[in-house]
């Protein structure tokens, strides 16, 4: 998978990707929003690798490159929704340093009309802190719609709890490519 847009290119990890990679999860800030907190290397490197079948539950990630310089600036990724399987849910994280610059959209854009279009998903969901208003506005932009605030989760998914998850529909996901521009 392959994926380019007006300054973005989307595509699997490369071995070379995995400093590059780590040196984003290192800043606590990035990392705010998540149920993660820095990590030493050790535990971050086999954290990306996918293998699976789109027919089986699957988790894919890929890496987010800036098109005119080839830098890994972020990752996104779709893949089962571990407390609503076999639900697919879509993740991005853009590097502290290229905040405000539209890549996170450009990137979950990119992925959504995969999803729907390669994947063959009908619907998609993306979860959201509710004080995370940039992931919040991408969502609303990309046409997704707030289905619930998570509540009565336990264990592993506990910290998702508050969180606001979102849905869309492929029918509608297509009225909104209509719209959009990147």
């Amino acid at each position: 998978m392959r994926l380019e847009t007006e300054r973005l290119i989307i595509r699997p990890y490369i071995e070379s990707d995995l400093s590059a990679s780590f040196e984003l999860m290192q800043n606590p800030e990035v990392l705010a929003f998540m149920h993660m907190e820095v990590m030493p290397r050790h535990e971050y490197e086999g954290m990306f690798s996918y293998h699976t079948p789109f027919a089986l539950p699957f988790k894919y990630s890929f890496a987010v490159c800036h098109k005119a310089t080839g830098q890994l600036i972020g990752w996104c990724g779709a893949g089962v929704l571990e407390f609503r399987a076999p639900d697919v849910e879509l993740y991005y994280l853009i590097g502290r340093e290229h905040w405000g610059r539209g890549y996170a959209y450009e990137a979950a854009a990119a992925l959504t009309d995969y999803a729907f279009r390669v994947i063959g998903l009908e619907q998609l969901y993306a979860k959201a802190d509710p004080r995370n208003t940039a992931s919040l506005g991408v969502l609303r932009k990309l046409g997704f719609r707030v289905e619930q605030e998570l509540s009565g989760l336990t264990g592993d998914y506990e910290d998702c709890n508050g969180e606001l998850l979102h849905v869309l529909r492929k029918e509608r996901a297509g009225r909104q490519k209509a719209n959009r521009s990147f």
